[in-house]
């Protein structure tokens, strides 16, 4: 390509608070419209908003978790514009002084580390929200619910350090992970809690000068993400390619066609006539509630991949898989905590605890088989009183009904057979009913073992001792 792609992403983070950012109303999603409203999130004549602390807190821990420094003083704007789900003709957001600045993540893409830097996080509060109508009876109508309006929000804007898709998606993904993580925001993307605009522009290869960016706005799924920018880097390359002029404005993604649109022409800041709220005094954060939050940071992602491996030694793709949501790393972690044998108990834990869950559609913090129920039966097949072939029928038993692993074994008569004279009783019984394969397995069908040790385990109905089936039966088959 003749062309780089310039990418910054501008991302919302819908807080995860009981009420809203300026008043009482619940934050509740999926309530009756206009059931969580009030004459401060109505935008009704001299209603005055109070700032929500739990706002500051949540935005603190964002801001510490993606290597920001906290502002000790902030300062809350008005950003006006008009627009029918937004009563008051202005949003309460942050201008000059947002509360979090020049921050950075770093990304994994292709094998390679990036570092993108956050050149600001700020609150706001969002908008209400347009139903579109479309009826045989009333015909075209929109109406407009603002349970939504002064929900709060965080703005988290990246720097134009991205260059591909690819890498936009990494960013958004780990970020998402992150507020997941700090338990600040739900992740629901479909619900828009969590959605981004991204601005694209093209530069020539050779030059450090960027092109005119279009911006595309709220994009709600990592897919769409990839698909709107992959799109728009085409769409202006194309233009430039003819000669043309790429035209500063905002575009929507259009997840049907795969297609970006026009909406309108892209405002500036000046657009906005942005001022200080004169009904909110400066935000004044101390360093003493800024180490009283960072002390209550949990673990994030990047350190937990990075312990799993280098700590406990677990291959990179299950650093990666139990990372994923904190619920699995801290179940991980309260088995390791019980049963310290880190791979056994990430192969279960990878295996058939998501493996059970996904098949029942529940999350890990719903499995009925807690980390103490897990290690007490990992405890047994290490002991060898049951095997791993068994310890499965145990593991679904487990899941089905809750109850104790080595109580099922004694009801179920699950216990392993380690009785050599036992085992060798069954493996003479085999051999006799498969006397022509032996004969071949001793002229040179080294492979015939396998069939073997699955015809006494077979008729062991599981429970001989898989170690000592395969010593017992070498010395027999070889005479």
């Amino acid at each position: 390509m003749k062309y780089q792609a310039v990418i910054g992403l501008e991302v919302h983070v819908q807080l995860l608070t009981n009420t809203k950012i300026f008043c009482g109303c619940s934050t509740r999603f999926g309530s009756e419209p206009n059931s969580q409203t009030c004459p401060v999130c109505l935008g009704l004549p001299g209603a005055l908003p109070v700032l929500n602390k739990k706002v500051v807190e949540y935005a603190i821990r964002a801001g510490l978790a993606t290597n920001c420094s906290i502002a000790p003083r902030s300062i809350f704007a008005r950003k006006n514009y008009f627009y029918p789900d937004l009563p008051k003709g202005y949003q309460i957001s942050q201008y000059e002084l947002p509360i979090c600045t020049d921050g950075h993540l770093d990304i994994q893409v292709d094998g390679e580390t990036k570092r993108i830097g956050i050149t600001r996080i700020h609150m706001e509060e969002d908008a209400g929200k347009l139903v579109h109508m479309d009826t045989m009876e009333a015909g075209e109508k929109s109406y407009v619910d603002l349970n939504r309006a002064c929900t709060p929000l965080l703005e988290v804007v990246s720097e134009p350090d991205l260059r591909s898709a690819d890498e936009a998606v990494a960013y958004l993904k780990q970020l998402h992970q992150i507020v997941v993580y700090l338990g600040i925001c739900d992740g629901n993307m479909e619900e828009g809690s969590f959605r981004c605009d991204a601005n694209v522009s093209l530069m020539p290869v050779s030059s450090n000068e960027f092109g005119t960016r279009a911006e595309l706005k709220n994009i709600n799924s990592f897919r769409f993400v990839k698909q709107a920018i992959e799109y728009e880097i085409e769409r202006q390359a194309e233009i430039l390619e003819e000669g043309g002029t790429v035209i500063q404005e905002t575009r929507l993604f259009d997840p049907a066609t795969g297609t970006t649109r026009s909406m309108r022409s892209k405002e500036e800041a000046h657009d906005y006539r942005y001022f200080p709220d004169p009904d909110l005094v400066p935000l004044v954060v101390s360093d003493r509630w800024i180490g009283e939050i960072r002390s209550t940071l949990p673990e994030l992602p990047d350190a937990k991949r990075q312990r799993y491996t280098t700590e406990l030694g677990l291959p990179d793709l299950d650093a990666e898989v139990l990372s994923s949501s904190r619920d699995i790393a801290d179940y991980f972690d309260a088995c390791v905590t019980l049963y310290p044998q880190a791979k056994p108990v990430s192969n279960w834990v990878m295996g058939e605890v998501m493996r059970a869950l996904k098949e029942d559609n529940r999350d890990i913090a719903e499995c009925p088989v807690t980390p103490a129920l897990l290690t007490e039966m990992l405890k047994l097949v290490e002991k060898g009183t049951i095997s791993g072939k068994i310890a499965k029928t145990v593991f679904d038993e487990m899941y089905k009904t809750g109850r104790e692993p080595a109580r099922i074994v004694e009801e179920k008569g699950l216990v392993q057979v380690s009785d050599s004279g036992a085992i060798e009783k069954i493996i003479d019984e085999v051999m006799a009913a498969n006397a022509d394969k032996v004969e071949e397995y001793r002229s040179g069908k080294d492979k015939l073992f396998g069939f073997f040790v699955g015809q006494v385990m077979k008729a062991s109905k599981g429970k001989a001792n898989p170690a000592l089936v395969n010593e017992l039966l070498l010395k027999k088959l070889q005479g």
